[in-house]
């Protein structure tokens, strides 16, 4: 029988703390390697649906991540003055009252910190630079110059994670770009948003603002069509820059202040809107999960969902075939890649109406919302969609 005992995970944020989650409760050393300082703050609303409901309750921490729900009641659209202009409920955004649960990434990432950080080792400011399989086992040299020794190494470090690179080569071969660029940080409510959240629409791109933690800050957001952009991921001032590029003419609504906000924002987030779609999701000793593997984008609003799944089901068939890595990477693949990949389509259905090309589109949407039989019907079959595929994979009992 192969022996697997010390696994190193690389990522720190929801798919890592998860999987070393219920890795060490079944008796695995594990490892996680984060190349942050501490925990990231900051991100967008999160969604948890489906399955993910059952492994948050087997993890002990349902009740917990219900008492931080966002408890968004809906979407109002206004126009460059401020008035709403039509609206939609978080019921008719596939969002089951009752059942679904969003929270703010970071609450869910403290969350999972500490239901691990007794029993799990902890590595901050430091990542993996090189894997070389040695006999039986990994050898993994950090950036800080330590090297240690690992049976299994799984990559849980986000859409462009540094185990895909290192393993799988570049990051351009496994993305599908869905068109969009997405930023969101920090900022006072001062409008005082209560649980919704305000989008002012533009030719090509949005503007928008919803409230967080009862009300006692608030998100900023700017979400914009492009082609490829080309620029520095670490380089945060030059992200501001071109936000400000496609925003810094456009004087309607809060445009200007939330462009000022973003300027002293700490956990201003650029990124494009992409998905992750790759052959296999394993390399010899090393497997990805999440969105390193099959990240379905925000506009999904099933990452979340996906990367909790995935991490129980991972650590799941590990167990199961007894230290038999190989045939657990290949169980896993078979459990997920059907479940993904309905989940990855919602991402793609949602890519066509998240930014309306013209202000013809932008008047059409707004007298579309008030028609109550036609948001009846748009409720219906976003809700169908999404129940489905949250709903599309059988949790086994491992």
């Amino acid at each position: 029988m192969i022996k697997i005992k010390r696994i190193l995970i690389s990522g720190a944020s929801i798919a890592g703390p998860a999987l070393a989650y219920w890795l060490q409760n079944y008796g695995f050393d594990v490892t996680i390697v984060e190349k942050a300082a501490s925990l990231r703050r900051g991100g967008f609303g999160v969604d948890v649906r489906g399955a993910a409901i059952s492994v948050l309750d087997q993890m002990g921490i349902l009740d917990q991540v219900r008492a931080a729900d966002t408890q968004m009641k809906g979407v109002y659209f206004v126009n460059g003055k401020g008035e709403i202009k039509g609206q939609i409920s978080e019921a008719s955004m596939g969002n089951q009252q009752g059942l679904d649960i969003e929270i703010m990434r970071d609450d869910l990432t403290t969350i999972l910190h500490d239901l691990t950080k007794e029993k799990v080792h902890y590595i901050w400011n430091d990542s993996i630079v090189a894997m070389t399989e040695i006999e039986e086992s990994l050898e993994v040299r950090f950036a800080s110059g330590k090297l240690e020794t690992f049976d299994l190494v799984l990559g849980a470090d986000g859409l462009h994670s540094n185990v895909r690179k290192l393993i799988f080569g570049d990051e351009a071969q496994f993305k599908r770009s869905l068109g969009c660029y997405l930023s969101i940080f920090t900022t006072h409510n001062e409008l005082d948003i209560s649980h919704s959240q305000l989008l002012y629409p533009l030719p090509g791109k949005t503007v928008g603002m919803y409230s967080g933690r009862d009300r006692t800050e608030a998100k900023g957001m700017f979400i914009f069509q492009s082609d490829p952009l080309q620029y520095d991921r670490n380089n945060k001032k030059l992200q501001k820059q071109l936000v400000h590029e496609v925003f810094g003419n456009e004087r309607g609504w809060e445009t200007q202040r939330l462009l000022r906000a973003m300027n002293e924002a700490e956990d201003f987030y650029f990124d494009e809107i992409c998905q992750m779609h790759m052959s296999t999701w394993s390399k010899g000793r090393v497997a990805l999960v999440g969105d390193a593997a099959y990240g379905p984008s925000p506009l999904s609003g099933q990452g979340t969902s996906l990367a909790l799944i995935g991490a129980y089901v991972l650590a799941g068939e590990l167990k199961r075939a007894q230290g038999d890595y190989t045939k657990a990477f290949v169980a896993y693949e078979q459990e997920m890649r059907p479940f993904v990949e309905k989940n990855q389509k919602i991402g793609l259905t949602a890519a066509g109406g998240m930014v309306a090309n013209s202000s013809f589109i932008i008047k059409l949407q707004n007298v579309m919302l008030r028609v109550p039989l036609l948001m009846k019907v748009f409720h219906h079959m976003i809700t169908k969609m999404v129940v489905k595929a949250a709903n599309g994979l059988e949790l086994k009992s491992y």
